[in-house]
């Protein structure tokens, strides 16, 4: 069975219902996501399949319901029941066929009151421009327009500007859209050389065309001579899709007579377009009561038909026949879903489902929750954990945050983070519930709980590097204690109130408390206001973070060895985890010992322990020098190396120094760990291949020693083996790690890949960690910045009522600076470096990443996927 670290025990089953159960019995399996159904006709076209055309019936049926819902939207009518409620129960064969009548009927009416209501709201229109237009002819002519008109064309005539035809002047009224109006007038103009006489004016309300969409509009008149010219017009209102009323009444008793008569038709075509609103509102919500619920019902039927067409039939074509994979432990409950499935549909041959043995690697399927599903997730965006490979998400959930606050160490941004990772959570369900599409805002919900650990994590870190918003807090007290008399300080006081700097020097001989200890926990805050602050942080940062480095990547290699033991191959133990481990003791988890002893033995004064005489820390030993001395097999004398490069037995207190050996047989230990580290190389290159070349030439003893009998018939032979067939097993790796069917050539080349990796990698791998001391330094250097040229500067550095207000606008500015660069785009560059981390320098040293998921069928996830195509 699974296990928390391990994906759950897979079987192989093969499905048998008879042909008028198998819609009935693969609808209940689909209630709950354990099945995972296999394709038995790969080569069978989709459009070929036993099922299409009811698949196409129900596509047809959704088409029509997101038909409906798009109307039920534009009438901003809210749908109901969108909430998933659990209960994925198919409707009998007879209420499905009622329904689609009832779809084809709704949809034919929506249909026809739409084209209704176009046709309603297109004469609505027209009535009201010619209504508009009554109306300011109306004003055209009391306003002398006629006359003006005349006597400017007669003008134009006589002064020979254009000659015009003779006779009357007529005129066009008309209304074109006011953002044409412009270039309507100008082109006009050119087009007539002169001689048209326009006058417009707009229409005070806001008119609505056909597809709903409001339209501003004007009323133009225009005076002309001739009909050559009124020829010329038309063609440019027709260019500029201008409306011409041709027959407006040429008196205003008839222009009186007509817009009373259009307000009536107005008056009695509103009320109209109000009932049939009214009615289409009610249609419309009638549906919205049930859409939700019929959606569901659709789309779940469409995904019973696929998975039917993954089915194949038996010889007589009586019977479905399936193939698919479930979890050990769900056997039982499918084996009652087959069943109660078979007693709906009232089949009297009961359903078969057998467990067959198969060569072929199961899928990978780790249950998990809401909380682990994140972590889960970046474990998969690597690669899909092979079958039964131990799976890293659990010790992500706590590595993960972990590493990300080493980097984003700080308390308030840590805070920040908190609060908004709880806001998440304690509002999950509401935020569920309110189905927001907005994929940054997806994105942020999906990772709540990671965003709440990171808080946490980062909160920690905080304190432990006594950071908040660049500032120390001083809760246990300080282990650096003022070495000089309240006289001397009192004058350096009065220098810096001045606006005089002064550097004091606290040797650690005198101005360190040596019987009160260190600060209890975390970073002294004494280093916040310290000139060399960056050189004390960068090493303990750099030296955390090559500890912290090595024991995750050790870490990672001893969960190889649960893989190895899982898969039951002796050879990985001893060529590739044993080598591996005893390569990263001897050099790396050497070098993390180094660091935390001289932490722990070298302070700020002379000590003797075990009676090895340990100065203080300005002559520690170094740890770059040692190294170098350990790989080149260097012989040290004991004592310490002062400036000139002498070597002293005893200890002298002098300004540099450092221990040249640690302890006594520094030198052969040293030696002996260096040549077990390289003898391992070897052992993971050629152990392996060594191996395969014995294990192959005892197979072939082996089968020289049995018995062959050949039959040769009709030019072709068959070989039998002890009288019997051979066995296809699939094994998870043997007692060979693996690699019992591959030549000599291949596994070769594989450990050579493998060992110049692990080789290189260690070292590559351990600077790569670096990153947590190179990020932390920038994010507490960014914080610095901002909180002393943005709120110290701006804010705090004026005095009297403006430094009230400046404090007050200045941390508005401090405050959003914050949230966008030092939570989020910090925060987001520790998260991609910690997802590298863990990608490349951890989940390399055990996880191979090369299954793919269990992807079961259920109502449940059809239903989100089609919610999420349909967006």
């Amino acid at each position: 069975m699974g296990s928390l670290t391990r994906s759950e025990e897979m079987r192989f089953c093969q499905l048998i219902v008879e042909k008028d159960a198998a819609f009935n019995i693969v609808a209940e399996i689909g209630k709950n996501p354990y099945v995972q159904f296999k394709d038995l006709n790969p080569n069978v076209n989709n459009f070929q399949r036993t099922f299409v055309k009811d698949i196409r019936r129900y596509d047809e049926m959704e088409r029509k319901l997101r038909f409906l819902e798009a109307q039920i939207v534009k009438d901003e009518i809210i749908v109901s029941g969108k909430v998933d409620n659990g209960d994925y129960a198919i409707l009998p064969t007879s209420e499905l066929n009622t329904l689609e009548g009832t779809l084809v009927e709704l949809e034919k009416d929506v249909k026809s009151m739409n084209d209704s209501d176009a046709q309603l709201k297109a004469n609505f229109m027209d009535l009201k421009e010619w209504d508009a237009v009554l109306d300011k002819t109306d004003e055209f002519f009391q306003g002398g327009v006629d006359d003006q008109a005349q006597e400017e064309l007669e003008a134009q005539d006589e002064d020979g500007v254009t000659r015009s035809e003779k006779g009357p002047v007529n005129y066009l009224v008309g209304i074109v859209r006011r953002e044409r109006l412009n270039g309507f007038e100008r082109v006009l103009w050119r087009a007539c050389h002169h001689t048209a006489y326009i006058r417009s004016s707009d229409i005070e309300e806001e008119l609505e065309d056909p597809s709903g969409e409001k339209v501003h509009k004007t009323v133009f008149i225009i005076f002309l001579k001739g009909d050559r010219m009124r020829s010329i017009v038309e063609k440019v209102c027709d260019g500029f899709k201008a409306k011409l009323f041709k027959n407006c009444p040429k008196t205003f008793k008839e222009r009186q007579s007509a817009r009373n008569d259009v307000r009536a038709r107005i008056q009695d075509l509103q009320t109209v377009l109000g009932q049939t609103r009214e009615h289409r509102f009610r249609v419309l919500q009638a549906a919205a009561n049930n859409h939700h619920q019929w959606l569901k019902q659709v789309r779940m039927i469409k995904t019973v038909f696929h998975m039917l067409n993954l089915f194949t039939f038996d010889g007589i074509g009586r019977f479905f026949v399936g193939e698919c994979w479930i979890p050990a432990k769900h056997v039982d409950h499918v084996r009652r879903a087959i069943e109660v499935g078979a007693e709906r549909s009232g089949s009297s041959v009961k359903p078969v489902l057998n467990i067959l043995e198969t060569s072929v690697t199961p899928p990978t399927y780790n249950e998990t929750n809401k909380f682990t599903a994140v972590f889960q997730g970046i474990v998969d965006s690597y690669g899909i954990a092979s079958y039964r490979e131990l799976n890293p998400a659990p010790y992500t959930i706590i590595t993960f945050p972990f590493l990300f606050s080493c980097m984003f160490g700080d308390l308030g941004h840590g805070v920040i983070m908190l609060m908004a990772g709880l806001w998440f959570v304690l509002r999950e369900k509401n935020l569920q519930a309110r189905n927001i599409k907005d994929e940054i805002f997806n994105m942020f919900f999906g990772g709540r709980y990671i965003i709440l650990l990171m808080g946490i994590f980062s909160i920690h870190a905080g304190i432990v590097y006594n950071d908040l918003f660049a500032k120390s807090f001083n809760i246990f007290g300080s282990g650096w204690k003022n070495p000089y008399n309240m006289s001397e300080v009192d004058s350096w006081i009065e220098h810096t109130e001045h606006g005089k700097e002064m550097l004091v020097e606290l040797a650690p001989e005198h101005a360190y408390d040596h019987a009160g200890g260190p600060y209890s926990f975390g970073v002294d805050p004494i280093w916040n206001i310290a000139e060399n602050k960056l050189n004390f942080l960068n090493s303990m940062k750099m030296k955390l973070s090559v500890i912290l480095g090595i024991s995750q990547m050790t870490f990672g290699v001893v969960l190889s060895f649960f893989n190895h033991t899982f898969n039951k191959s002796k050879i990985d133990i001893f060529t590739v985890f044993i080598p591996q481990m005893l390569f990263m003791g001897c050099i790396f988890m050497y070098l993390c010992l180094q660091i935390i002893l001289k932490w722990l033995f070298f302070w700020t004064q002379e000590a003797t322990i075990f009676g090895q005489i340990y100065p203080g820390s300005h002559c520690a030993p170094s740890l770059l020098i040692g190294l170098i001395n350990m790989f080149m097999m260097k012989d040290r004398e004991a004592g310490f190396v002062q400036p000139g490069g002498k070597v002293n037995g005893e200890y002298k207190e002098v300004e540099a120094c450092y221990l040249s050996q640690w302890y006594p047989g520094q030198s052969v230990i040293e030696m002996i760990l260096v040549v077990i580290a390289v003898i391992c190389v070897p052992i993971m290159l050629f152990g392996k291949p060594i191996h395969h070349v014995m294990q192959q030439k005892k197979k072939q003893k082996e089968l020289h020693g049995n018995t062959v009998r050949a039959n040769v018939v009709a030019d072709s032979s068959e070989i039998v083996i002890n009288g019997g067939h051979k066995k296809e097993e699939a094994g998870h790796g043997g007692d060979h790690g693996g690699h019992e069917d591959e030549s000599f050539g291949d596994v070769m080349v594989h450990q050579a890949i493998h060992t110049i990796e692990y080789v290189l990698g260690c070292v590559s791998h351990t600077a790569s960690y670096l990153r947590l001391w190179a990020l932390s330094l920038a994010h507490a250097q960014l914080s610095e910045v901002l909180w002393h040229m943005v709120f110290v500067t701006g804010g705090l550095g004026i005095s009297g009522t403006a430094g009230f207000i400046a404090v007050y606008v200045v941390f508005f500015i401090f405050f959003v600076l914050t949230i966008s660069i030092l939570v989020l785009m910090e925060g987001l560059s520790a998260f991609l470096h910690t997802l590298r981390l863990h990608w490349v320098e951890f989940q390399s040293k055990f996880y191979l990443g090369l299954g793919y998921p269990f992807v079961p069928y259920s109502f449940k996830t059809a239903l989100q996927e089609a919610e999420l195509a349909a967006q």
